[in-house]
């Protein structure tokens, strides 16, 4: 079993003005002159966190990080305009002219490996290989079976919680529901509902439910950034045009180098998606933890990862 690398700083932070109203903050550590990956954040509004560098020998990579718009150190804060997915796959390609690359190897899960797909399906040239964990194609029966019926039934004290800031009477449509609370020009009424979405997350990531995740899920300012951003994405489809539009297009990417690591007990992005993923692209290894759920950090999917990373720098 992998352990992480240890602790590292970055060597360079900045930020990069992306549009009139988006600045994207980035970092990059490990080795200057080493081969570039990007570490693609789930959500969409997690941001990053530096636990995400140690996931690479920084001896051999070039470890680049950003927020994606309206998360983390980006700014504006939690901003729902101009944020879409082909924003930020536009974001990504600006942010590789920024920093004189030629091509990169992506490494994503959850929303993560949604986004990366989306930009290797719009530049596979300038990928070198995909690493994806946790598999989100953002179909909309995949939203559906966490945010409205599905997960509930494995989790069904924490989806109480999930529940109370919803009226009965509006329980048929919960991401709409959210969606009116999270967009309230009432503070009050956005915050409370941030909580809960975020919470209802936290509390369905890993196989072993982790307090530790619910609390650091519960702070009103990465709340406010996750729920708003994620609810935004799911209540326009993520900005696709058709529902299965990732996997339709896996055959653009079926000549990169890819990894697919799947804990088969994830019940935030349960394995039917990672398993038709390796179907549309055959050539990519799909590795499945037996017992592991969502989270990249649980020991087998973080083993897992850290082995893929070390094989990858060889191609």
């Amino acid at each position: 079993m992998r352990e992480l690398y240890p602790p590292l700083e970055p060597y360079k932070e900045g930020t990069l003005q992306v549009s009139d109203l988006h600045t994207i903050y980035f970092q990059e550590a490990g080795n200057p002159e080493g081969k570039p990956v990007l570490f693609v954040h789930g959500g969409p509004g997690a941001g990053i966190v530096p636990i995400y560098r140690q996931y690479f020998d920084p001896t051999k990579w070039r470890i680049i990080l950003f927020d994606q718009r309206g998360c983390g150190r980006s700014t504006p804060h939690a901003e729902l305009k101009e944020n879409t997915t082909w924003d930020l796959v536009s974001d990504i390609e600006k942010l590789r002219l920024q920093l004189g690359i030629e091509s990169w190897v992506l490494f994503g899960g959850s929303w993560g490996s949604s986004l990366a797909l989306a930009y290797s399906e719009t530049h596979p040239e300038r990928c070198r290989g995909l690493i994806l964990r946790g598999i989100f194609m953002v179909r909309q029966k995949e939203i559906r079976w966490f945010y409205q019926e599905g997960a509930s039934n494995i989790f069904p004290d924490a989806w109480e919680e999930y529940l109370k800031p919803i009226p009965p009477e509006e329980r048929d449509d919960l991401v709409a529901a959210y969606y009116r609370r999270l967009t309230s020009s009432d503070s009050q009424v956005r915050l409370e509902a941030a909580r809960a979405w975020s919470i209802w997350e936290a509390s369905t990531s890993k196989l072993i439910q982790d307090t530790g995740l619910i609390q650091s899920f519960s702070g009103d300012r990465f709340a406010e950034a996750f729920a708003r951003i994620e609810c935004h994405y799911f209540i326009n489809k993520c900005f696709l045009d058709r529902d299965e539009q990732l996997l339709e297009n896996a055959d653009r990417i079926r000549h990169i180098p890819g990894v697919i690591v799947q804990g088969r007990y994830d019940v935030v992005c349960p394995m039917r998606s990672a398993w038709d993923l390796h179907r549309a692209w055959p050539e990519a290894e799909l590795i499945v933890v037996p017992d592991a759920g969502h989270s990249m950090t649980e020991k087998g999917i973080r083993s897992a990862l850290i082995e893929a990373s070390d094989r990858f720098f060889e191609f």
